[in-house]
């Protein structure tokens, strides 16, 4: 609920933008809808400061507005910050803009927003800008939903999401497929987060049941208003999308509405670029239909599954004649093509349409290497957004670890008991997988090489997983039972070539880096003790991972991510549950001995905010 006088600063009311930037100074220019609903005509001093990271005031001006019974007046200034801290992902300077109504002396209303000054641009030469540099967008998609905690937007979880994929190495999130929490907007932009902020994942083709299709056309205008309203004063925010996997896109009318949300987007803020994450199967999908006569859809089988069947077709199809013409027009509105698993364009298209900017708004987590090439060859590719940055909740095991004979059930879900999706980067409770290891080694973010163990109950067993599944392996030489059995290790490195020592016997060098996909592989026999993995360049050791077998009885060890929580708003503390052994060695081999986490909240009704839970 908000509260105010008849005489006020508007809700999403106060707009800063940063027009003109050099080294010396930055012109800010903020403007406040003031809004009247009183009887009588109001004149108000408009009070409007700027202050730096330190509290310190850097701008300021003082002008009058006079603002007519129920006509909202808009007061716009020109200020003027001196040697400017730029906002970017390596250094995410924030100032305040603070606007006060005065009038007689005393406050009527005042507001304050935080906003950062950089600049962006964009050209297929140099791809994305900030601030002048080139940034390449290591992209995660994020689901809506904080694990445990459900859908509802907590802003510690939201921080603590935003900081573990930070250190990830991710510089850049998607948010799938809904706008972004104004917590999590914040928490980006104090950490340095890019952010693509997506509106609708339906238009007027509905995907479910009873989905947002029903609405879309009373409400995709107010929505968007709405995103916007949200978004503009965020220095994370770089693009706006309105929409994904849309089904119209290849057809002239979803082309068409297209356009129009587009323009949309643009006649609210013009200082951001527009995408669309279109998925070029689904949007010929009806063609495909028509040529290949298929028989009725299985009862109780949806667009994700359908999907998830096609797999790998998906390139192959995005590469065609066919993608190529009924998608042109909708790839031609927006400032970048968001392209999901269409890897396979993005050559084709410098010849095609060369001035057709791309982002992979969606990838196969397995193919990161591939796609990663890609952008760093392209620069008209400005980056790549895995599926998915985070595990959640729904399409319950898109990602899981599957052999052959395959489980039964549609396509690509899992039938019950699973609950997650199973693809992301990142597991449900914030540890990281070896996949999220691998990926920041291709990112050329990580020196040392990464081991990873394939669960010897599996071993001989045909893999037969989607894209989207990483193999069924773990950070751990722990594995009882299987003493002097056969077991496959995983070696992830950029350098040319890896060692694996078992107990200090080498199993000798094989060769990793780009041209083997950042991996070697070593059949060998588990035997407890110490695994270690040595990275080689040029002859010269480059780094070393070690992993030790968890020895005699257990503990359960739980470690807090802080050491205080308060009792305002409903704070939370995650706290790390492991079983290890009297030397620390974590047991994660042992099922359901994988480490989880736990939450704690405190909400209480004392006055004291700081006392400590």
């Amino acid at each position: 609920m908000l509260t105010g006088g008849p005489v006020r600063i508007a809700p999403d009311g106060l707009r800063v933008t940063t027009p003109d930037i050099d080294h010396e100074r930055a012109v800010v220019e903020v403007a406040a809808t003031v809004e009247n609903d009183s009887v009588e005509i109001r004149t108000l001093d408009v009070v409007a400061g700027i202050r730096d990271a330190a509290g310190a005031v850097v701008a300021s001006d003082t002008v009058k507005v006079t603002v007519l019974p129920g006509e909202p007046a808009t007061v716009r200034r020109r200020l003027y910050v001196p040697e400017p801290a730029l906002w970017s992902p390596e250094s995410p300077a924030l100032y305040s803009c603070e606007v006060a109504l005065r009038q007689d002396g005393g406050e009527v209303d005042a507001e304050a927003t935080a906003f950062g000054i950089r600049s962006l641009r964009l050209d297929p030469r140099s791809g994305l800008r900030v601030n002048g540099a080139t940034v390449d967008l290591r992209g995660a998609c994020v689901h809506h939903d904080n694990g445990v905690l459900g859908a509802a937007t907590h802003a510690r979880a939201e921080e603590r999401r935003v900081r573990i994929l930070k250190d990830a190495g991710f510089n850049a999130l998607r948010m799938a497929h809904h706008p972004m929490s104004r917590a999590m907007l914040d928490a980006c932009d104090r950490l340095g987060m890019l952010v693509i902020d997506e509106a609708f994942d339906v238009w007027t083709s509905s995907k479910s049941d009873f989905d947002y299709s029903l609405s879309f056309p009373e409400w995709w205008e107010r929505d968007i208003e709405a995103m916007v309203a949200k978004d503009v004063n965020h220095p994370s925010v770089i693009c706006y999308s309105i929409g994904n996997e849309i089904p119209e896109t290849g057809t002239p009318s979803g082309a068409a509405l297209g356009r129009r949300l587009a323009e949309k987007v643009r006649s609210l803020d013009g200082t951001r670029y527009v995408t669309n994450g279109i998925n070029n199967l689904l949007a010929v999908l009806p063609d495909l239909a028509r040529a290949s006569r298929p028989t009725r859809e299985p009862d109780g089988a949806g667009i994700n599954t359908l999907m998830a069947d096609a797999g790998d077709m998906m390139n192959l199809v995005a590469a065609s004649d066919l993608v190529t013409e009924r998608t042109a027009e909708s790839y031609s509105m927006p400032d970048i093509a968001g392209m999901n698993y269409s890897d396979s364009r993005y050559a084709l298209d410098r010849d095609l349409f060369p001035n057709r900017i791309i982002v992979g708004t969606e990838t196969f987590p397995t193919r990161v290497d591939t796609t990663w090439s890609l952008v760093k060859r392209h620069g008209r590719v400005i980056g790549d957004f895995t599926w998915t940055g985070w595990d959640y909740l729904g399409e319950c095991g898109i990602g899981r670890p599957r052999y052959r004979p395959s489980e039964p059930g549609p396509g690509l879900l899992a039938p019950y008991p699973h609950l997650l999706a199973g693809c992301g980067d990142i597991d449900i409770t914030g540890h990281r997988r070896p996949a999220c290891y691998y990926r920041e080694i291709v990112f050329g973010l990580r020196a040392a090489p990464y081991i990873a163990v394939q669960r010897p109950e599996h071993q001989g067993r045909t893999w037969d997983a989607t894209p989207w599944a990483w193999s069924d392996a773990i950070s751990g030489w722990t594995w009882p039972g299987f003493e002097a059995r056969p077991v496959r290790v995983e070696v992830y490195s950029s350098a040319d070539e890896v060692e694996l020592l078992v107990n200090g016997r080498s199993l000798g060098r094989e060769p990793a880096g780009g041209e083997h996909r950042f991996r070697a592989e070593f059949d060998t026999l588990y035997h407890p003790g110490e695994l270690v993995a040595i990275a080689y360049r040029d002859g010269a050791e480059t780094g070393r991972h070690v992993l030790r077998t968890a020895a005699g009885p257990l503990r359960l060890r739980a470690k807090p991510d802080r050491p205080v929580i308060t009792a305002a708003g409903g704070d939370l503390a995650y706290v790390a549950l492991a079983l290890t052994d009297a030397g620390g060695t974590v047991r994660a081999s042992a099922p359901g001995c994988e480490p989880a986490e736990a939450l704690i909240t405190v909400a209480s009704e004392r006055d004291d905010a700081s006392a400590p839970g």
